[in-house]
């Protein structure tokens, strides 16, 4: 067969130029005065600043002027942009959950304004205050897309006060503007605000954004004229030093650690749109731990990206191919390996650079080598990790992206197979963005290479996807050669062809207590070329789902399942246990329910109970969280999954848990103390995690870290440490 089954064509479809109407704009005033921050907006030059209002209502319709007003007004002077806020309500009775930085937006009182500074609709700096003055800064990427193009694990150093009034409350803002990047002598920047006002149950932007797009979507905004263009900005190079003091007890190997570790990363600008960061010998020990999941299936599931130095302008590198079956980089690779029992360890980091950014209106850069460790105990070998990318602009929001991964051990190690020595995959996407998105979509083609590596070496897919009120259409299908290799990225499967298209029919009641409900219908066939194209896997995913006015959310679903075993498999993971044979197939469906509660209520809660058939037995199953807001100081959460699977003898049956309360507590903007605790029988860990973290200065911590893990059964403990971690961030 041939070496591309997928042929591209058709890309540049008359689609592409769709044009947003009524377009907003206003002037920012150019000042030569400082201006207090805190939240009054008493000085005169105030009154001289012209003002970006008339929100629309994006929620609970997206037809109607906001019912509670938002005024933005902005200045800048050389090197700051002053942002002064007045927001309208029914009341002072504010959901505030925690005093905690970056805070998650809904379900909560709080505003937030992107910034697209290179005006491409692909990229923005997105800035936050709540009533407080609690703030939260974020990156958003691919355009806003969908909700993996938003993290807040970007930080930045700037001012912000708010102050509460009688009818309203004012946030006023200073931020630096090396705190952006953006072309010298640049006359305009796109702009977009969304605001959540709980009292009037209401959710309203500047521009207006339709229902059947995220909130944050980068299609639609305005603009912000400055009166002057923007000079040459020199941004501070900052250090950030850390030391961590640890020490360990590892009960299973009869192992203790007494550690004091240095290390630190700098951040480098270079010119008005590129970053250079550098790392030695970083700390990238979790001071929150990721969150445990069961996994019930045969195939490796993939964790988000929490460390700072892989965080800033992460879409250049980790947005290639597919996030499901075949993405070339996934930048949680770098940092771990398997040992001698094939178990994940840490693997240290020696250091590394990464330079990402814009070098034009049209072209974007991103280049990235790090180096590792070598543990000879466990035959891991030092390896350099290098990924470069190329992005190019094309019409409005699209874009053409090429990227190189290289993954290469240099020196010679006798336990390393010759095979294993190096690893490449070189690829190229063709990112597709209407101007309104109202068609969105990815081709794809990537070729990986290594010692002795077989013909059927390359992954590539289409996904093409049409938006609009009352329907969403998606044609999609993608294919993973058995020969692909991505030692540095995430492959789920291997030697697979997938077709996933679907659609989704939306309905927007005008009266009654619905704001919408619609059907999705969901297919997915996947073959496996190296078994003459068998037919492996199938799924229809089907469901009902609906909100309501007051927020509530029900979700009736259904899935029709065929999953054809190629090797033995217990779903249980039960030690010993008996596999279900490979080389059989096996027809099964069943059912969920799902409801979500107001989470604007001190006590909001959801459910997911779902029963049906499970290979050849069957599986209850629950999933529920629940959570209790003592505002604005306590937030208690409980999170719990449990799956009761009964298979007819003589394989195993077994009742999975996943229990997870958490209790946050805020004493203040600077002072924070989180316990996670986890208990997972699949895992067999009872895991506590409890954090007190000091900001005392800006964007500089002090963690004590506590982590106590015990097995299930028995009760006996795994591991116990406690970290002493300090970071401080310095400007030069």
């Amino acid at each position: 067969m041939s070496k591309f089954r997928f042929v591209f064509i058709t890309i540049l479809l008359p689609f592409l130029f769709f044009a947003q109407t009524d377009n907003k704009k206003f002037t920012v005033k150019f000042i030569d005065q400082p201006i207090k921050i805190d939240g009054v907006l008493d000085e005169s030059v105030w009154q001289t600043a012209e003002s970006a209002h008339d929100f629309q209502q994006y929620f609970p319709s997206d037809s109607i002027l906001a019912r509670q007003q938002t005024d933005m007004k902005f200045l800048y002077s050389e090197t700051t942009l002053y942002v002064g806020i007045k927001l309208s309500t029914e009341g002072a009775d504010y959901v505030i959950p925690s005093l905690e930085r970056d805070y998650r937006a809904g379900g909560n009182d709080n505003i937030s304004l992107m910034f697209d500074t290179f005006n491409d609709g692909t990229n923005a700096f997105l800035f936050g205050s709540n009533p407080y003055g609690v703030r939260r800064e974020a990156l958003i990427s691919g355009g806003g897309f969908q909700i993996e193009d938003f993290t807040t694990s970007w930080d930045v150093k700037w001012r912000g006060e708010s102050k509460i009034y009688d009818g309203y409350y004012i946030t006023e803002w200073a931020i630096p503007l090396t705190s952006f990047k953006f072309k010298e002598g640049e006359t305009k920047w796109r702009l977009n605000s969304y605001r959540f006002d709980t009292q009037s149950n209401e959710t309203s932007t500047w521009m207006k954004v339709p229902q059947n797009q995220i909130i944050f979507n980068l299609a639609f905004m305005g603009d912000m004229v400055f009166e002057k263009p923007l000079g040459k900005s020199r941004t501070p190079i900052a250090i950030i030093p850390y030391v961590n003091a640890l020490s360990l007890k590892d009960y299973e190997n009869s192992e203790s650690t007494n550690d004091i570790n240095f290390g630190g990363d700098a951040k480098i600008s270079i010119g008005n749109g590129m970053n250079l960061d550098v790392t030695l010998n970083p700390d990238f020990s979790n001071v929150e731990v990721d969150n445990f999941f069961t996994n019930l299936t045969r195939f490796e599931v993939s964790l988000p990206e929490r460390r700072q130095f892989f965080v800033d302008n992460n879409d250049l590198f980790g947005t290639f191919g597919s996030s499901r079956d075949s993405n070339p980089f996934f930048s949680r690779r770098i940092g771990i390996a398997e040992d001698l029992d094939e178990e994940t360890i840490e693997n240290g980091i020696i250091g590394g650079i990464r330079l990402s950014g814009k070098l034009n209106e049209n072209w974007r850069l991103g280049l990235l080598n790090i180096q590792t460790e070598e543990d000879l105990e466990n035959e891991i070998p030092s390896n350099n990790n290098t990924v470069f990318a190329l992005q190019k602009k094309l019409f409005s929001r699209s874009n053409l992206s090429f990227i190189f991964v290289n993954r290469e051990t240099f020196k010679d190690y006798d336990f390393l197979e010759e095979t294993e020595r190096y690893n490449r995959v070189v690829g190229l996407d063709y990112n597709l963005a209407s101007s309104d998105n109202t068609w969105v979509g990815k081709f794809f083609y990537h070729q990986s290479f290594a010692h002795e590596i077989g013909d059927d070496n390359s992954t590539g897919g289409v996904d093409l996807q049409y938006n609009s009120r009352k329907m969403n259409l998606g044609l999609r299908g993608n294919f993973v050669g058995n020969d692909y290799r991505a030692d540095l990225g995430f492959v789920r499967r291997k030697d697979i062809v997938a077709a996933r298209p679907f659609a989704e029919f939306n309905f927007w009641p005008a009266k009654g207590k619905l704001n919408f409900h619609g059907f999705q219908l969901y297919p997915e066939v996947i073959w496996m070329p190296t078994m003459d194209y068998k037919n492996t896997d199938y799924r229809f995913f089907s469901s009902w789902a609906a909100q309501w006015k007051s927020q509530e959310r029900f979700e009736i679903k259904m899935f029709n399942r065929y999953t054809f075993l190629t090797d033995s498999f217990d779903p249980t993971d039960t030690d010993g246990a008996l596999e279900l044979p490979a080389d059989q197939g096996y027809y099964y469906t069943n059912f969920e329910v799902e409801f979500q509660s107001d989470r604007r209520k001190v006590f909001s809660y959801g459910f997911e109970p779902g029963y049906g058939d499970f290979y050849n037995g069957s599986r209850f199953s629950f999933e529920g969280d629940m959570s209790l807001r003592l505002q604005p100081k306590v937030f208690l959460s409980l999170g719990l999954n449990y799956d009761s699977i009964n298979l007819p003898d003589p394989y195993p049956s077994a009742d999975i848990w996943l229990v997870s309360p958490r209790i946050n507590i805020t004493f203040n903007k600077s002072i924070f103390w989180s316990t996670l605790v986890q208990y997972s029988n699949q895992r067999d860990n009872l895991g506590f995690n409890s954090r007190l973290q000091w900001r005392f200065a800006p964007l500089s911590d002090l963690f004590i870290v506590y982590n106590d893990n015990y097995f299930v059964n028995s009760f006996m403990p795994r591991s116990r440490s406690i970290n002493l971690k300090f970071t401080y961030w310095l400007n030069i």
